[in-house]
């Protein structure tokens, strides 16, 4: 091999290498990255609208005080993935998404609505929400002896779609006393960590 030659070798693969960086930056398809304009969205049911919380207390709302943004409530008590699908479109898409973060899923786990049906209706709405360019985080659910293969399903659809997860929001949360409001809605503490978790995963992103 002359010299010529191996130096094109190199040369392809190193942009190859760059090529492999960029795709599995973040460990979550293709680099993720949010249009520089636009709101941050939280979008969800009970655990978004903050069922539960004081005044003020719900997690969208001390999100919004931690990165020192506006944060948008989205949030419907009840709602279930189809319910979420229904109202994307005056709720997100028509509200310039930047960001947009999701709590749905549990409604579904709860009226024993089918995994595949649940994450068919999740996998069309993170699609549309990307679709609009916005960077697209959820909060996965993964209870023990309740979850149905729900939390390796979340995990296949942010794969699938290139979005980030939380793999489980609850996790820490729910069973402790001091942090939940009810068996299912976290008190003004548990929201404190959801908004901590969310935090932890958009800031270096705003």
């Amino acid at each position: 091999m002359n010299r010529k030659t191996a130096l094109i070798i190199l040369a392809i693969v190193a942009v190859g290498v760059v090529g492999v960086y960029l795709f599995y930056q973040r460990g979550q398809g293709p680099a993720i990255k949010p249009p520089a304009e636009g709101n941050i969205i939280c979008f969800g049911d009970s655990l978004t609208y903050g069922t539960g919380a004081s005044e003020g207390m719900d997690y969208p709302n001390q999100l919004s005080g931690l990165i020192g943004l506006p944060v948008i409530n989205a949030g419907v008590p009840g709602d279930t993935t189809k319910d979420a699908l229904q109202r994307i479109e005056k709720d997100v898409l028509n509200k310039s998404p930047r960001i947009v973060l999701i709590t749905l899923g549990g409604n579904d786990l709860k009226n024993r609505v089918g995994k595949e049906e649940a994450f068919r209706n999740l996998k069309e709405i993170i699609t549309l929400i990307k679709a609009k360019g916005a960077v697209v985080v959820v909060a996965g659910i993964d209870i023990p002896l309740m979850a149905r293969g729900f939390g390796d399903a979340y995990k296949q659809v942010c794969e699938e779609t290139g979005s980030l997860l939380i793999p489980n929001i609850y996790s820490g949360v729910i069973g402790h006393d001091d942090l939940m409001s009810d068996p299912i809605h976290p008190n003004d503490k548990g929201y404190q960590i959801f908004a901590e978790r969310f935090y932890a995963v958009i800031k270096d992103l705003l």
